[in-house]
């Protein structure tokens, strides 16, 4: 049922103003999964922000790809921070063991911070520069996607060389 609550969110929200490219990121703060930890969106490196869930087909396609494109361009100037809508962070966590994640998985399980970039489904990630800028909103997943999104990261990361 939470899990019909979050999709009736998105598709409310996409008719609201999305993030879109050229807008400034919306700041927030969430937890890490296990709450130890809190993480505040900052400026200064390009961020992929990755909104996904356990329950998503396309973002279990999306995974591995975001994994590989962090551990490809390290965290000195680039930094991956996934975002799971799950109603229950348990069932992230379950997803999650069969992976080595190389950057912040954090929780939004009311689904607050999607409301906030205004997602019109699952996954969708936002490229953000240095400046805090949306630079390239991205729905939906299939094989062959991450080459445009690796194309505008790369872009942002040489206009500060």
């Amino acid at each position: 049922m939470r899990t019909i609550v979050v999709l009736i969110m998105l598709l409310t929200s996409a008719l609201s103003h999305a993030a879109a490219e050229g807008d400034t990121a919306p700041p927030f703060t969430l937890p890490n999964l296990d709450k130890s930890a809190t993480y505040s969106l900052a400026t200064g490196k390009v961020i992929y922000l990755d909104f996904w869930a356990s329950w998503c087909a396309p973002c279990r396609v999306s995974f591995p790809e975001v994994i590989v494109l962090q551990n490809d361009l390290g965290s000195d100037r680039f930094e991956v921070i996934a975002v799971t809508v799950d109603e229950n962070p348990a069932a992230a966590i379950r997803f999650l063991r069969q992976y080595d994640v190389p950057y912040q998985i954090l929780s939004d399980p009311d689904g607050v911070v999607a409301e906030q970039y205004a997602l019109p489904g699952m996954p969708t990630s936002f490229v953000i520069d240095q400046e805090g800028s949306v630079s390239l909103r991205h729905s939906g997943f299939k094989s062959g996607d991450m080459t445009s999104i690796r194309r505008r990261i790369h872009q942002l990361l040489e206009t500060v060389l």
